[in-house]
């Protein structure tokens, strides 16, 4: 019998705030570099599979503060601290030349949960 535990489902909700909204156009260039490497850096974290994402930014207008959230990425994760340290990029990421962090720009929260699986009878 394994003693491997299952990972966690995580769901990352990711809003954009008034700072990324009041911006310049370059400024919010900056900050889009910054999220892409954030993003990535979530699905470089090890253990962690992104298994997709989802982003409302048609249908979703302005700063979200909570839901509904501007996007989300939905991963298995190995762990608590695994989830803590993606949500820490926010605090570590450089925005343009790193005077802020992209928590300057967005706010993100985690939900935490397992995978739901389904039986036919």
């Amino acid at each position: 019998m394994s003693d491997k535990k299952p990972p966690l489902r995580v769901l990352f909700c990711i809003g954009v705030n008034q700072n990324f909204m009041d911006g310049t156009a370059q400024d919010m260039k900056n900050v889009w570099v910054a999220f892409s490497a954030m993003m990535l850096g979530i699905g470089d974290l090890p253990g962690v599979k992104v298994l997709g994402n989802l982003d409302d930014d048609q249908i979703m207008v302005g700063p979200s503060g909570a839901y509904p959230w501007t996007t989300y990425l939905m991963a298995d994760v190995p762990d608590l601290d695994t989830v803590v340290a993606a949500c820490n990029l926010l605090r570590t990421t450089p925005v343009g030349d790193g005077t802020y962090k992209l928590w300057k720009y967005m706010r993100i929260e985690s939900r935490i949960g397992r995978e739901l699986v389904f039986t036919r009878a």
